[in-house]
C-alpha cells in the first residue's frame, strides 16, 4: 500500500468519525500527515495497561479486545473493538497513563494519531472540544452500563442484552475468535455458564446457535429476558 493511498484512506475514514465531524479539510491533511501506521497480528499485544499514553488509535480491520486483568489473571473484557472505532481516548485526553490491554483478536491494522497534534486541536479547535466532551461522555455511560449488568443482571440477562445490542436484524455472525471464553470474559463470568445460558437459550426456542452464527428466534422473549 502506497504512502499516497494510505494517506487518503486515513482522511477518508477521519470524516466517518464522530470526534472529526464538521474539521476542515486542511485540519484532517494535518491529523494524517503526523500520523503512524501499525499492524497486529492475532495475539498481539496492542499496548499494556499502565504504559503512557502515545495516542488515540483508530482502527482501519480487524478486530480487538481492550481488558481488565484481576492478579489471578481473570479478565473482563470492557469492550470490542471493531473497524472504523477509535480507542485509548482516556490515555490522550485525560493525560492518564492506559487504562487497559488491548489485544489483536484477528490480523489488524490500526492508524496512531500522535497525542500532541490531537493535544493541540483540542487548544485550537472547540468544536472539536465539543465532539470530544460529547463522545467520552457515551463512552461513560457505556461502562456505567456495564457495571450495571455485572451487579443487577443475572448471567442470561447479560448474554440476551448482549445478543440484541450486537446482532444485525436477527443474526449474529460469529467470527473464529467469538468463542464462548471471550464471549464469558465479556459478561463477567466462566465458559460453562455461557454454555448453560445459550444451551438454554437454544432449547427454549429463543435462539439457535452453530459455530457461525447465532440467530434470534422470539425477539420479544429475549427482550423481556434483557429486560
Amino acid at each position: 500500500m502506497s504512502n499516497d493511498f494510505k494517506m487518503s484512506s486515513l482522511i477518508a475514514q477521519l470524516r466517518t468519525v464522530a470526534f472529526f465531524a464538521g474539521l476542515k479539510g486542511e485540519v484532517l491533511d494535518d491529523l494524517a500527515r503526523h500520523a503512524l501506521w501499525r499492524e497486529y497480528a492475532p495475539g498481539e499485544v496492542v499496548f499494556l495497561e499502565g504504559e503512557p499514553a502515545s495516542g488515540l488509535y483508530l482502527l482501519r480491520h480487524g478486530w480487538l479486545k481492550a481488558v481488565k486483568s484481576s492478579p489471578e489473571g481473570r479478565e473482563q473484557v470492557l469492550r470490542f473493538i471493531g473497524p472504523g472505532e477509535t480507542f485509548n481516548e482516556a490515555g490522550v485526553f485525560a493525560n492518564w497513563s492506559l487504562p487497559a490491554t488491548v489485544y489483536a483478536l484477528e490480523p489488524a491494522g490500526a492508524w496512531l494519531l500522535q497525542r500532541d497534534a490531537i493535544l493541540r486541536l483540542l487548544r485550537e479547535r472547540p468544536d472539536f472540544a465539543e465532539n470530544v466532551l460529547e463522545n467520552m461522555a457515551r463512552r461513560v455511560i457505556d461502562l456505567v452500563d456495564l457495571v450495571a449488568d455485572l451487579s443487577l443482571r443475572p448471567v442470561t440477562g447479560r448474554l440476551a442484552r448482549l445478543l440484541l445490542e450486537t446482532a444485525d436484524g436477527d443474526e449474529l455472525l460469529r467470527p473464529r475468535w467469538y468463542t464462548q471464553a471471550e464471549l464469558a470474559a465479556r459478561l463477567g463470568t466462566v465458559p460453562d455458564v455461557i454454555q448453560r445460558a445459550m444451551r438454554g437459550l437454544d432449547a427454549d426456542g429463543v435462539i439457535e446457535v452453530d459455530r457461525q452464527r447465532i440467530r434470534i428466534c422470539d425477539r420479544e422473549a429475549l427482550e423481556a429476558l434483557a429486560a
